[in-house]
């Protein structure tokens, strides 16, 4: 993954992303009748008309395969969403709690399941204008950093929102600390004009003949 192959970006691509988003785990209703699947991740199953827990991948390959209706998670229903898009913009300082991936369940579920999801245009309106909102707190958020601040703590962000506050973060608080610290950026020119000290340990002997 480009996040783990590059340590100093530490960014993941939105398909990556949604990749890790896959193991979340959400409700289906199977049509059909299936034996258990066992499976590298654990088993599910056995499938029948009935609610049942699986990871959003099997969901997803089910659905495309037209073998279930995946049950609308409850963050996503319209009185839900309504709920937190009030809270968030009353408290300009705090995030309310989401779904680690709820960007990109959401997607998802918007690509592969929208027959599914009651009213898909007002809840997809709705969190666009949580994301916008969220945002705008984190450049915010950003703008308070000063040349004192060791540590920034946010609490209930996002996959998608630490993967776009993170490399920023990382780098600005590395020039603070780096103009606050001269010492930190003379040392190199410091160590290399160093010459190695050489140790008088007197007059040596000559060694005898064998």
């Amino acid at each position: 993954m480009a996040g783990q192959s590059d340590p100093h970006l530490s960014i993941f691509s939105a398909p990556e992303l949604e990749f890790l988003a896959e193991d979340e785990m959400v409700e289906v209703v199977p049509n059909i009748r299936m034996e258990a699947l066992h499976v590298i991740c654990g088993d599910f199953g056995p499938f029948f008309p009935q609610i049942a827990k699986v990871p959003l991948w099997l969901a997803l390959a089910l659905k495309k395969r037209d073998k279930c209706t995946i049950r609308t998670p409850e963050w996503m229903s319209v009185e839900r969403l309504t709920q937190v898009l009030e809270a968030e913009r009353e408290s300009p300082r705090e995030f309310q709690p989401l779904p680690f991936h709820y960007v990109e369940i959401s997607r998802l579920l918007f690509d592969h399941a929208r027959d599914d999801i009651p009213d898909i245009y007002m809840v997809r309106s709705l969190i666009e204008d949580i994301r916008y909102v969220r945002f705008h707190k984190v450049e915010t958020g950003l703008e308070t950093i000063s040349g004192r601040t060791h540590a920034v703590k946010l609490k209930n962000l996002s996959a998608m929102e630490v993967n776009i506050v993170r490399p920023f973060m990382v780098r600005a608080l590395q020039a603070f600390y780096k103009h606050d610290s001269p010492q930190m950026i003379q040392q190199p020119q410091t160590m290399g004009s160093r010459r190695p000290q050489v140790v008088d340990r007197g007059s040596r002997r000559d060694l005898r003949p064998r």
